[in-house]
């Protein structure tokens, strides 16, 4: 999968974003650089949403019988999510939200989106913590122009993000993907985190402590964006908290 965000409404750490790529002989591409190419290898069965200047999703369907886990594109009430993975308490989340026993992954991510952003009950990072499974999800809302994603703990999902040549954040589960689109600015999504448009980049597992950038250096000796730790030292002085009080879409004060 392939999600493509322009910078007016997506803002990643600083750190992501390497001086080598200005450098060095391979340069970042453009975002319809990297969008034809991502399609070009994959012609048969590339499914692609273009929403002006704002955002590109592009999804293609496993192309085995027995894929090492699911990808669901999905879409309702002009939000958009890519999922991958699976959710192991799908069907008591989908009892919790209200929704029909038979939706999948993307529908929910959709409702628990909509929840938040409506002002539910929870605060975001309880919410991705409930998710048990492996799984990493990115939704857009066209409406609002946000953009949130998460990647879970255990590893066996893996997301990678970066940045293109005009300053848009590149998000894709295929590794050869970023490299090519966004040369020395790109990293690993960090596991256990979330990142939305206004809050940034938090840990839903610790979301009490700060997150530390660790450069990262390539085989050449380059800085290749960095990796994010949580910082066991740092913490945050307040948490924001979701309610009559706090919209969700609103929560910048972990930063």
């Amino acid at each position: 999968m392939l999600a493509i965000f322009h910078k007016a409404f997506a803002h990643p750490p600083e750190e992501l974003n390497s001086p080598a790529s200005r450098n060095g002989s391979r340069k970042p591409k453009l975002p319809e650089e990297t969008l034809k190419e991502f399609m070009s290898a994959h012609p048969a069965n590339t499914v692609s949403m273009s929403f002006g200047n704002a955002a590109v999703l592009a999804y293609v369907p496993p192309d085995r019988s027995y894929p090492p886990y699911q990808r669901i594109f999905g879409g309702f009430d002009d939000i958009y999510c890519l999922f991958l993975g699976s959710l192991n308490n799908l069907y008591v989340l989908n009892r919790q939200y209200g929704l029909a026993k038979g939706s999948n992954e993307a529908m929910f991510v959709i409702e628990a989106y909509r929840t938040l952003r409506d002002r539910g009950p929870y605060p975001a990072d309880q919410v991705v913590k409930d998710l048990e499974g492996s799984f990493a999800f990115v939704v857009y809302d066209s409406k609002s122009g946000t953009v949130f994603a998460a990647l879970g703990s255990d590893g066996g999902v893996k997301l990678f993000w970066g940045i293109a040549a005009d300053g848009s954040v590149v998000i894709s589960d295929d590794l050869e993907v970023i490299k090519a689109g966004c040369a020395k600015s790109f990293a690993p999504f960090p596991t256990g985190c979330m990142f939305h448009s206004d809050g940034g980049l938090m840990s839903f597992e610790h979301p009490m402590n700060k997150l530390k950038a660790m450069p990262r250096i390539d085989s050449e000796g380059a800085m290749c964006g960095a990796n994010f730790k949580v910082d066991v030292y740092a913490r945050i002085n307040s948490m924001p908290r979701v309610g009559s009080e706090a919209n969700w879409a609103n929560w910048e004060s972990h930063q």
